[in-house]
């Protein structure tokens, strides 16, 4: 069996395995990146593939399609849905910035006053524990290499920088002389 692969791919290919230097067959590289891709879609929950979610992306935080956003504001609860990756509130498309302010009639950060339940949560959570929590779990877990480490050839030291000259801190003729601009003052700069 034969597979057709752009021209340009497969010289991108050769080029990399050039460079990781060593004798390596190529079908033995497509094979090695058919098997990372397949891995990588088998690791995947039912649904949660990356190239079908839709949502919201609210800065750090990704709200996905069917998550409810939660403001309270002057005794009620008011209510926005997270549709394709559009924040819907009554209709209108809105940031959840907008949706925090909405009620408020006041300037109000949204991270603080919006509760959020996303499809599978069973309760509703401060956007910003929400927010903390996604950015512990990112600290905690190291990047993962799709690709296994290559030995990599010795690579030569740089060069030695030569040292600087020194440099040159005598003033320069008139530089000793008095200032010559006339200070100015704005009316409103004056204390009466």
């Amino acid at each position: 069996m034969s597979v057709q692969l752009p021209p340009h791919t497969l010289l991108r290919l050769v080029e990399q395995l050039r460079r990781a230097g060593g004798v390596q067959d190529i079908s033995e590289a497509i094979a090695t990146a058919i098997e990372f891709w397949l891995d990588a879609k088998t690791a995947l929950p039912p649904g949660a593939d990356p190239a079908n979610i839709r949502g919201y992306q609210w800065k750090s935080l990704f709200l996905p399609e069917g998550t409810i956003l939660r403001s309270w504001s002057y005794g009620e609860h008011n209510y926005a849905r997270v549709e394709g990756d559009k924040i819907m509130h009554e209709g209108h498309s809105v940031t959840p910035n907008e949706f925090a302010r909405s009620f408020a009639r006041t300037a109000r950060n949204a991270w603080f006053d919006l509760s959020v339940r996303r499809p599978g949560d069973k309760h509703f959570k401060m956007a910003d524990l929400l927010r903390k929590e996604q950015a512990k779990q990112r600290a905690e877990t190291p990047p993962v290499s799709p690709l296994p480490t290559l030995p990599t050839p010795a690579a030569e030291p740089a060069p030695v920088p030569a040292p600087a000259r020194a440099r040159n801190i005598d003033p320069a003729p008139g530089w000793e002389l008095p200032e010559r601009r006339k200070f100015r003052y704005r009316l409103e700069d004056v204390a009466y």
